[in-house]
C-alpha cells in the first residue's frame, strides 16, 4: 500500500459499507462512496485533458468536500490545497509559483481567487453538490478562465491511470530562513509511509472516530486527521473548523474517540471546560493530540483532567509529511516537555558539521525516512543546504535524553510559527514595503505567552512621512492572511543590523526592547473601560491600560473572536472579528467605535444604535 489510490481501494471490497467521511446535517460517506469520488474525480480531471502530471489547485471552505477534493486529486494527479482566506496577491504568488493548471472552486464562487485564475488563464472546475448526496460527494464542473491545455501526458495520449509511489502527490508552500516561501513536494509513498505511521503510533483501528478541526489545505489536518484516519481504516467527522461552542456539540453528536490541533484550539477548549461537561458528559474520547507548536505543560495537564483523556504531544512538519515523533499512548511514558520518540523516521542531533551528537547534547534536529521529501522543488541551493549526508535538517534545535524521547530547546530558523501558522517574515517585509510611507521594514518574532511566539514589524518611514500603527495594519489586511499582521509595528530611524551589515531578525525583539514596551496610560472614556473589561474577561488578566495590546497581553485570534462577540453584544455593534487585528490596542479599537457612532449620530450602547439598515459598522 504505497499509493493513495491503494489506500482508498483497500476498504471498499473488504468493508464497502463502512463510514468515513461524516459531517452535520449530511448523510456519512462510506468506503465505497468515497472510493466511486475518487473514481468520478480521475474521469472528470481526464475528460478536461489533466493527466496525472497536472497540478490541481484546491481552493474549498473546511468541510466534507474539501477533503474528498484533496484526498481525490492526490490520488490520481498533483493536489496543491490553498487556504481560502488569501488576499488577490496571495492567490497570484501560489498559483503561479505552482505552476498550477486548473483550481477547484465551490460552485458560484466570486471571490479573488476566481479572478486572478481568469488572469492566468487557469481551468476553473467547480464543485457540484446534492445537499442528498453522502458528505464528500460532488460532481467537478469546468467553469470559465481557460482554454482547456491537456498537460503534457494527456497531449501524448497518456491515460490519468494512478500514479506510481515516486509520483508527486502533493505540494505545499514552507517558509525559508530569510528566503521566499518554497514548494515542498510530498510523493504518494511519502504521504501514505507518514499517514500508517501516524495510525500505527496512535494504535488507530476501524473503531476510531476523528473529529477534524484542523485546516484541510494544512498538512496537520490532511496527514495528521485525514489521511492517518483512512489509514487506521475508521472514520473522520469533516467540521468547517473549529468553533468554540460548537465543538462540546460535536463530541456529542458524533462521539469521536480522538482529535488533532492546535495548542490554542486545546487552551479554548479548556477555557470552556463547564460547557463540554455540560454538552458532552458522556464523551468517549480515547486520547487527543497535539502538533504543530508547543503545547503548554499547564494547558496540557487540564485538558487531561477535562477529557479524563491522555494528551499526545507530537512534532511535525510539511518537508516530513507531517509526523516525525510523538508521545507513546500509555501504558507507555509520556514525558511533559518533551515531543516523545522518533515516529516513521530516524532522528539524530547535528552539530555545525553534521555530526551526529551523543544524547543529552543540544544541537539541531535532523531526520531520514519514507516520509521525507527528496528537496525543494526548483530549489536546489535550499536543497542542498537542507541535506547533510542523506539527513534532512530541519532548522530547530534541540536534543534527545537517554530514552531517546526528542525536546525541542529553540527556533533555529527566523520563520515565526505563530500558534502553529508559519509566517514569512519576508512576505511581511515586502507587503509593508508597499506601502508609500515606508522606507523599510523588517518583521521579526516575539514571545507570546500562548502563541509561544507573536510577530511585530520595525518600520523606517520615508522622509518627511508619518504613518501609524492602525494605518499599516489596515494596509496589511487587505493583503495578507489575518495571522500574518503584525500585531505590533513599532517606528525607528533605522533597523539594528549584524556585524555583516544584514538584518538579524532573531535578536530584533530584544533590541527593539524599549520600543516594543507599552507605556501605562489610564483609561479614559466609557468605551475604553468597557473594552478593558471584556479583554480582562477573557484573557483573564489584572487591570489594563488604554495603550493594552489585546495580543501582547495574552490574547490570539481564537480569544479575539470571543472580544468581537462580546463587545458587538455589550455596546450594540456589528464589528468584524477583524477589527481586533485592525485595532488591537483598547485606545485604537475605542476610538474607532466612538468615531463610527458619532458618524451615526448614534451613541454607544443606546438601543437605537442600530437603527436603519443595522448596528454600527466598522471597515472589515
Amino acid at each position: 500500500m504505497t499509493t493513495l489510490a491503494k489506500l482508498l481501494d483497500g476498504g471498499p471490497a473488504t468493508t464497502p459499507q463502512a463510514l468515513t467521511l461524516l459531517a452535520p446535517a449530511r448523510r456519512p460517506c462510506t468506503r465505497a462512496d468515497l472510493w466511486q469520488q475518487a473514481r468520478r474525480t480521475a474521469a472528470a480531471l481526464d475528460r478536461l485533458g489533466f493527466d496525472r502530471s497536472a497540478r490541481v489547485a484546491v481552493c474549498l471552505p473546511n468541510g466534507p468536500e474539501a477533503a474528498a477534493a484533496a484526498l481525490t486529486v492526490a490520488a490520481c494527479a498533483v493536489c496543491a490545497p490553498l487556504n481560502p482566506a488569501y488576499r488577490a496577491g496571495e492567490f497570484r504568488f501560489y498559483l503561479e509559483d505552482a505552476r498550477a493548471d486548473a483550481v477547484i472552486v465551490p460552485q458560484g464562487e466570486r471571490g479573488p481567487v476566481r479572478e486572478v485564475a481568469a488572469e492566468l488563464g487557469l481551468a476553473v472546475l467547480e464543485t457540484i453538490v446534492d445537499p442528498a448526496s453522502p458528505a464528500g460527494c460532488f460532481e467537478l464542473r469546468a467553469n470559465g478562465g481557460t482554454d482547456r491545455r491537456p498537460t503534457a501526458g494527456a497531449r501524448a495520449g497518456e491515460s490519468s491511470r494512478s500514479p506510481a509511489p515516486h509520483d508527486t502527490a502533493l505540494i505545499l508552500h514552507t517558509s525559508g530562513t530569510t528566503a521566499r516561501p518554497k514548494i515542498v513536494p510530498l510523493s504518494q509513498a511519502n504521504l501514505v509511509a507518514s499517514a500508517r505511521s501516524i495510525a500505527t503510533h496512535l494504535a488507530l483501528s476501524p473503531g476510531d472516530r476523528c473529529l477534524n478541526v484542523m485546516p484541510l489545505f494544512h498538512i496537520h489536518g490532511l496527514v495528521g486527521a485525514l489521511l492517518a484516519t483512512l489509514a487506521g481504516g475508521g472514520s473522520i467527522v469533516c467540521t468547517p473548523g473549529f468553533d468554540e461552542h460548537a465543538f462540546f456539540e460535536w463530541v456529542a453528536e458524533f462521539e469521536p474517540t480522538w482529535y488533532t490541533a492546535v495548542p490554542t484550539i486545546h487552551q479554548a477548549i479548556v477555557a470552556n471546560g463547564a460547557a463540554y461537561r455540560e454538552r458532552a458528559p458522556g464523551h468517549r474520547l480515547r486520547f487527543a493530540r497535539s502538533s504543530s507548536a508547543a503545547l503548554p505543560p499547564v494547558t496540557l495537564a487540564a485538558l487531561e483532567a477535562l477529557l479524563e483523556a491522555p494528551v499526545v504531544e507530537a512534532y511535525g512538519m510539511t518537508e516530513a509529511s507531517h509526523q516525525m515523533a510523538t508521545n507513546p499512548l500509555p501504558p507507555r511514558a509520556r514525558k511533559p516537555g518533551s515531543v516523545g520518540l522518533p515516529a516513521g523516521v530516524e532522528i539524530a542531533i547535528l552539530d555545525d558539521t553534521g555530526r551526529e551528537l551523543a544524547h543529552g547534547d543540544v544541537g539541531e534536529i535532523a531526520i531520514r525516512g519514507p516520509g521525507v521529501t527528496a528537496g525543494y522543488e526548483r530549489n536546489p541551493e535550499a536543497s542542498a543546504r537542507a541535506f547533510t549526508h542523506g539527513w534532512f535538517r530541519t532548522g530547530d534545535q534541540g536534543r534527545l535524553d537517554t530514552d531517546g524521547y526528542l525536546f525541542i530547546a529553540g527556533r533555529l530558523k527566523e520563520i515565526v510559527n505563530r500558534g502553529g501558522e508559519k509566517v514569512s517574515p519576508r512576505e511581511v517585509d515586502e507587503a509593508l514595503l508597499e506601502h508609500p510611507d515606508v522606507a523599510q521594514a523588517s518583521a521579526f518574532a516575539v514571545p507570546h505567552p500562548s502563541l509561544g511566539e507573536d510577530l511585530a514589524a520595525a518600520v523606517v518611514p520615508k522622509s518627511g512621512r508619518t504613518p501609524d500603527e492602525a494605518q499599516l495594519r489596515g494596509f496589511l489586511l487587505a493583503r495578507l492572511a489575518g495571522f500574518k499582521v503584525p500585531s505590533r509595528i513599532v517606528f525607528v530611524d533605522a533597523i539594528p543590523k549584524g556585524p555583516t551589515g544584514k538584518v538579524q531578525r532573531t535578536s530584533l525583539h530584544e533590541k527593539l526592547g524599549p520600543a516594543l514596551a507599552v507605556a501605562g496610560v489610564p483609561l479614559r472614556t466609557d468605551t475604553e473601560r468597557t473594552i478593558e473589561a471584556i479583554f480582562r474577561e477573557v484573557l483573564k488578566s489584572d487591570p489594563l491600560g488604554a495603550n493594552a495590546n489585546f495580543f501582547a497581553t495574552g490574547g490570539d485570534s481564537l480569544r479575539g473572536s470571543q472580544v468581537i462577540g462580546r463587545i458587538n453584544e455589550r455596546l450594540s455593534l456589528d464589528l468584524p472579528v477583524t477589527a481586533v487585528f485592525r485595532h488591537p490596542t483598547i485606545a485604537e479599537l475605542a476610538r474607532a467605535i466612538d468615531d463610527a457612532c458619532r458618524e451615526r449620530s448614534s451613541p454607544v450602547g443606546s438601543p437605537h444604535a442600530d437603527i436603519g439598515d443595522g448596528a454600527v459598522r466598522l471597515p472589515p
